[in-house]
C-alpha cells in the first residue's frame, strides 16, 4: 500500500446524490475534501427513476436549496417536465416534482463539483476503512492507495454487496452496469457494526418508437415550477410531456402465472423492499380486487428514445416482462431496451448514528443515503448535506448542526432514523411530519436560509434577499389589519377579507389597487398563506403542546384503530399488532407518525366512539 502524501480534512466515499451535497457542503465551508467514486462518469446518476422531487421529497429538496445545498439548482438547470403535485389540494401537501434529463444532470453536478473550491475528485474503489483507537483516520482503494483525512463520509448507496435478480438469474451490481462494493461491508462488519440486507428494484425502459402514445393519456406540464430560490442560468426550457398508460387483465394473468419465477416471491430476495414503490408482482398479489394498475411513461432525456414506465418495477424474468408490458395499452409492440431488475444490497441499521450523522461505534465516520435504510435521491441527498455540515463543524470545533422536527423535513427524516427502528426503505411523505402546516414546500427560505448563511453556504447577497421578504411578509400582515372597509353596512379589516377561502392577494390587488402593494407572486403567496393559515396554525401550536406529556394519555386496550378516521393503514396495523397502553409507546412504534399520534389526540377526546 502507498500512501496519498495529501492529508484531507474530509473523505467522502461515493459520489451519489448523497456524496455529492456533502463533498459540496464540506469544501464549500472551508475543509479540503476528497469524494472518492467507483466511476467519474457516473456521479449524481438517477440510476432508477429520471426525476427529482414529489410529495414529500420536492419539500426536502427545497430544504436543501434554502440551506445552501445544490440539488434544487441542477435540476432546475436540467429539467425537461415541471409539475406541481397536489396542486388542487391544500398548500401544506403541495409539491414540485420534476423529470430531468438523467445524463444531463449527472454532467452537470460533475461540472459543478470538479470547479468547486477546496474539493478533489479521484477515481478509486474504496475496500478499507482505516481505524486508531476508535477513531477513522482515512481509507484503503483496491488499487492499492491509502488515502488520510481527519474524518470520512460513507454514502455507499445500493453498492455494498449489490445483488441484481432477474427472474432465476442473479448477478453482482451496484446498479444495471456497474459493479458492486463487496469489500467494504466486510471492513465495516469488522469493525463491529450491525449489517441487515434491503431490497429496492426499478422498471424496464422501453423505445419510443416502440410507444403508441395515441392510445395513451398526455400529461402536461405546469408553468412557474422551480425548486431553487436562486436565479438558475442555461435551463434547458423544455416542456416535453409524460404519459399515462393503463394495465389490463391480459397483464394481471401473465404476472400471476409466472409468479413463481419471481426472485421476490421465490424466496432468493432476503432484503425487505419498500412499502411505498412495490413491484408489478407485489400490486398484483396486494391489491388482487384492482382491474388494472396505472403507469407513467416518462422520458429519460432529451437526447435519448428511452421511456421509464415509472410503477412498473419487478423481478420476473425479461420473458415475463416483455409479455406484460406488450399486454398494457399503448405498449403492444413496445421494444424493451432495459429489463426491470430488483436489487439487494447491505445497509447500516439507523439507530447506530446520532442526528449529526456521525456513527456511535467511530468517531468522526459518517453514514448518509441508502446506506442508513433510505430510498430516494432526495433523502438522500439530505442526509449528504447534514453530515458534510457537520463533519467540518467536529472538525473546526464548532457546535453540531441538528434541527428541530418543527423546522424541517430533513430533520423529521433524520429524527424518524435515529429513534426508530427501519425494517423496510425510508421514504419521506408529509404525513410523516406533524408540524406540515408551518413546514410547506413554498416557505423553505424563510425557515432555513438564516442557518445557511451563518454556516457560509449561502452568501450575503441571498440572505439580504430573504430578509427583506421576512420583513415585507411581517409589515403587510400588521399592515392589512388595521386598514378596514366598509361591506353591506359591515366594517372588514382587509386581513380579514383576505382570510375569506373566496378571496387570494391576485383578487384583492385588483378590487383594491390603492391597498394592495404588487410584491410578485413568491411574496404575494406568502402573505396570503400567513393570513389564511394563521388560524390553523395557532390551534396545530396547541396540539403539539398535548405531544409533551405523551405518556400520561392511556389507549384503553379494545381501542378500535380501525374507526379512526383519517388514521393510515400502516398506523393501523402496527397499532393494532403492538396495542400500546400509552401514546408515548405509540409514538416509538415504527410505521407510527407524530402526524398519526395528533389525530389519537383528537379521537380520544371522545374515546367511548371508538371502543369495541
Amino acid at each position: 500500500m502507498w500512501k496519498y502524501p495529501i492529508k484531507y480534512d474530509v473523505i467522502v466515499v461515493g459520489a451519489g446524490h448523497a456524496g455529492s451535497e456533502a463533498a459540496h457542503a464540506s469544501s464549500k465551508m472551508g475543509a479540503k475534501t476528497l469524494l472518492l467514486t467507483m466511476n467519474l462518469d457516473t456521479i449524481a446518476k438517477a440510476s432508477c427513476n429520471p426525476s427529482i422531487g414529489g410529495i414529500g421529497k420536492g419539500h426536502i429538496v427545497k430544504e436543501i436549496d434554502a440551506l445552501g445545498g445544490i440539488m434544487g439548482k441542477i435540476a432546475d438547470k436540467t429539467g425537461i417536465h415541471f409539475r406541481m403535485l397536489n396542486s388542487s389540494k391544500g398548500w401544506a401537501v403541495r409539491a414540485p416534482r420534476a423529470q430531468i434529463d438523467k445524463a444531463h444532470y449527472s454532467l452537470e453536478m460533475k461540472k459543478l463539483l470538479e470547479n468547486t473550491t477546496n474539493l478533489e475528485l479521484k477515481q478509486f474503489t474504496v475496500k478499507d476503512l482505516i481505524c486508531e483507537n476508535g477513531c477513522v483516520t482515512g481509507v484503503s482503494t483496491i488499487e492499492g492507495v491509502i488515502f488520510e483525512a481527519k474524518s470520512v463520509i460513507l454514502s455507499s448507496g445500493t453498492f455494498m454487496k449489490g445483488l441484481m435478480h432477474i427472474g432465476d438469474s442473479n448477478f453482482s451490481g451496484g446498479r444495471s452496469g456497474d459493479l458492486s462494493s463487496n469489500n467494504l461491508s466486510t471492513s465495516l462488519k469488522n469493525l463491529g457494526f450491525e449489517i441487515k440486507r434491503l431490497k429496492t428494484g426499478t422498471p424496464p425502459r422501453v423505445h419510443k418508437r416502440s410507444i403508441d402514445f395515441s392510445k395513451l393519456e398526455a400529461q402536461h406540464p405546469d408553468d412557474n415550477v422551480r425548486f431553487s430560490y436562486d436565479d438558475v442560468e442555461q435551463k434547458l426550457n423544455f416542456k416535453i410531456p409524460c404519459y399515462i398508460s393503463y394495465t389490463t387483465k391480459r397483464t394481471i394473468e401473465v404476472v400471476k402465472r409466472d409468479l413463481d419465477k419471481s426472485a421476490l416471491f421465490s424466496g432468493k430476495i432476503e432484503g425487505v423492499g419498500p412499502r411505498y414503490c412495490p413491484s408489478i408482482e407485489d400490486k398484483v398479489v396486494k391489491f388482487a380486487k384492482k382491474d388494472r394498475h396505472q403507469a407513467f411513461l416518462e422520458p429519460e432525456g432529451l437526447n435519448t428514445v428511452e421511456y421509464y414506465i415509472n410503477g412498473l418495477s419487478s423481478s420476473l424474468p425479461f420473458s415475463t416482462q416483455l409479455e406484460f408490458i406488450q399486454s398494457m395499452v399503448g405498449l403492444e409492440k413496445a421494444e424493451i431496451m432495459r429489463p426491470a431488475y430488483a436489487i439487494e444490497y447491505d445497509y447500516m441499521p439507523s439507530t447506530q448514528i446520532y442526528p449529526t450523522m456521525e456513527t456511535k461505534l467511530i468517531k468522526n465516520l459518517y453514514f448518509t443515503g441508502q446506506l442508513n435504510g433510505t430510498t430516494g435521491y432526495e433523502e438522500a441527498a439530505a442526509q449528504g448535506l447534514i453530515a458534510g455540515i457537520n463533519a467540518y463543524n467536529k472538525i473546526f470545533g464548532k457546535e453540531e448542526f441538528i434541527l428541530k422536527r418543527d423546522e424541517s423535513y430533513i430533520s423529521v427524516m433524520i429524527d424518524d432514523l435515529t429513534t426508530k427502528e427501519i425494517l423496510e426503505p425510508y421514504r419521506m411523505f408529509t404525513s410523516r411530519a406533524e408540524y406540515r402546516l408551518l413546514l410547506r414546500q413554498d416557505n423553505a427560505d424563510l425557515r432555513l436560509r438564516e442557518y445557511g448563511y451563518e454556516l457560509g453556504l449561502i452568501d450575503e447577497e441571498k440572505y439580504q434577499k430573504v430578509k427583506e421578504k421576512k420583513k415585507i411578509i411581517k409589515s403587510e400582515v400588521s399592515r392589512l389589519s388595521k386598514i378596514h372597509k366598509t361591506i353591506d353596512g359591515r366594517s372588514f379589516s382587509l386581513k380579514k377579507l383576505l382570510s375569506r377561502v373566496e378571496n387570494s392577494y391576485a383578487k384583492l390587488l385588483k378590487d383594491y389597487p390603492e391597498d394592495f402593494f404588487d410584491y410578485k407572486k413568491e411574496v404575494n403567496d406568502q402573505i396570503e398563506l400567513e393570513i389564511k393559515y394563521e388560524g390553523y396554525i395557532n390551534r396545530q401550536k396547541k396540539d403539539v403542546q398535548k405531544l409533551k406529556d405523551l405518556e400520561k394519555i392511556k389507549l384503553p386496550k379494545n381501542f378500535n384503530f380501525e374507526k379512526v378516521q383519517g388514521l393510515r393503514y400502516e398506523a393501523i396495523e402496527k397499532l393494532m399488532k403492538f396495542t400500546p397502553q400509552n401514546l408515548e409507546t405509540a409514538s416509538k412504534i415504527n410505521g407510527v407518525s407524530f402526524a398519526d399520534i395528533s389525530i389519537l389526540i383528537i379521537a380520544l377526546q371522545n374515546k367511548k366512539s371508538f371502543i369495541n
